[in-house]
């Protein structure tokens, strides 16, 4: 859903290749793929799933996170010596931002050879195609991230201290899943997305952390309203509320990444840094 509204609200300066119905069509099929690539072998489900995901509450036990992988990564195992009690590491703690910042990086890469194609007048097909793939898999993990339960460790029913009682039972699917799926239609989530307008962004590290720190801040929210029965069968109003605003906040920002990747993909490249 996230995918196919954020292809579908890209303003009219982006090629309309991106725009069109068989782009939603495309954008909708790959959205899913990182899942399905990761169920078909053990070896692989261990590597990508800390892709999807990121524990705040023990990220930042490394300090402010930095921009690359590998040197997050490292802040990671400097903090493990000040917390032995917890398993620092990155498929413990997280990956999300970082695959979200690549796949930025990358589709911006094959914007620019679709603008290349353009200009020396040569098959554009093969570009879209690579364009579309990465957007489409970009969007899984952007989706990821509008989701609360994507971005704590209380990812899937709540652990250690809880004074207010909340449930331990899994319910990570109960949320995402099976109450978007009943209770959720494309059309409650559009006008959301519609009301705003396309931006380029400045820095899309920094703006997805803001975005990643605002879903964050709905955690304990989640968790509340669950207690109430917001997520059993039709829910609540204020259930229905959080979820569209959500799936509208993934949306948004997916439709402006690939806005800035398209933009930014006319600049020139930036000098290459030495090894």
């Amino acid at each position: 859903m996230i995918n196919r509204i954020a292809a579908a609200t890209l303003p009219a300066d982006v090629p309309e290749f991106l725009r069109s119905t068989a782009a939603q069509d495309a954008m909708g099929f790959y959205g899913p793929q990182p899942d399905n690539w990761r169920s078909e072998d053990p070896g692989l489900y261990a590597t990508l799933v800390p892709e999807h995901d990121i524990n705040f509450e023990e990220a930042d036990l490394a300090g402010p996170l930095p921009r690359h992988r590998y040197d997050y990564i490292a802040a990671l195992q400097k903090a493990q010596a000040a917390h032995p009690d917890l398993k620092l590491t990155p498929q413990e703690v997280g990956l999300l931002p970082y695959a979200i910042e690549e796949h930025y990086v990358m589709l911006k890469s094959a914007m620019r050879d679709y603008r290349r194609a353009v200009a020396a007048k040569r098959d554009t097909k093969p570009a879209e195609c690579e364009i579309l793939v990465l957007a489409g898999v970009l969007g899984h993990f952007v989706a990821d991230g509008s989701q609360p339960l994507h971005v704590t460790v209380q990812y899937n029913g709540w652990t250690g201290p809880n004074p207010h009682g909340y449930t331990a039972e899994h319910i990570h699917s109960k949320v995402e899943s099976d109450f978007v799926h009943n209770n959720v239609k494309v059309t409650d989530v559009v006008p959301l997305v519609e009301g705003t307008k396309p931006v380029v962004l400045g820095d899309i590290f920094e703006d997805d952390m803001k975005y990643l720190r605002h879903t964050s801040a709905l955690v304990e929210k989640v968790y509340q309203l669950e207690k109430e029965g917001a997520f059993t069968g039709a829910g609540t109003p204020a259930g229905k509320v959080l979820i569209d605003q959500q799936l509208a906040a993934g949306a948004i920002e997916l439709r402006d990444i690939i806005y800035t990747a398209w933009v930014k993909s006319g600049e020139p490249v930036p000098p290459k840094t030495a090894n």
